[in-house]
């Protein structure tokens, strides 16, 4: 800040009794918090911002402490010392959350696959069906469940094999169908 306009907040920071408005401070970026009294509401003291004429409306960035002075949360506004003690604890902050990632990315997810080895497709030949074990013994599992079922009904007594993963039916509401609507004549 130059020479002037230190001289001039300081000017403008006097508590005088005919100036309606008074400098109270500035934040980091420029801007100027005021007070000044407002006439309608019984001289109470009303807290505005005025902010940095080079900054654009939409790139404005109030500090908390000063949010939080200018809707009377904290009493006294916040020194320059202090927010630049914010901005020192707001870089620590983004390097201890960037440590913290990297330690995070850096160990093993329990929703990530386990490594596996690549497994060959289904095997369609005899040579195929020995080279992968425990396809060859699940195949004769099933064709061997399958003779059996065979030869019972060619025997003479019939068994049914129950699939486990057929739905029960059998409740009342199971083959419920509405009813077509037939209209009756009105009543006058």
């Amino acid at each position: 800040m130059s020479p002037v306009n230190s001289l001039w907040f300081k000017w403008k920071s006097l508590r005088l009794p005919w100036r309606r408005s008074f400098l109270v401070g500035a934040d980091l970026a420029g801007n100027t918090y005021w007070e000044f009294k407002d006439a309608l509401n019984s001289g109470r003291m009303r807290r505005i911002v005025k902010y940095n004429p080079r900054t654009h409306y939409a790139d404005v960035k109030i500090t908390p402490q000063w949010h939080q002075w200018l809707r009377y949360v904290r009493h006294e506004p916040p020194s320059i010392e202090e927010q630049q003690q914010d901005i020192l604890r707001q870089q620590q902050l983004k390097q201890l959350a960037r440590l913290a990632d990297e330690r995070w990315a850096s160990k093993p997810s329990y929703l990530d696959k386990p490594p596996t080895q690549q497994q060959p497709g289904p095997a369609t030949r005899a040579s195929d069906l020995r080279t992968r074990p425990g396809v060859a013994q699940e195949q004769q599992d099933q064709a061997g469940v399958r003779n059996a079922v065979g030869n019972q009904k060619g025997s003479g007594t019939t068994t049914t094999v129950k699939n486990p993963w057929a739905r029960e039916t059998g409740a009342p509401s199971e083959n419920w169908q509405p009813e077509s609507w037939t209209p009756t004549a009105s009543q006058r």
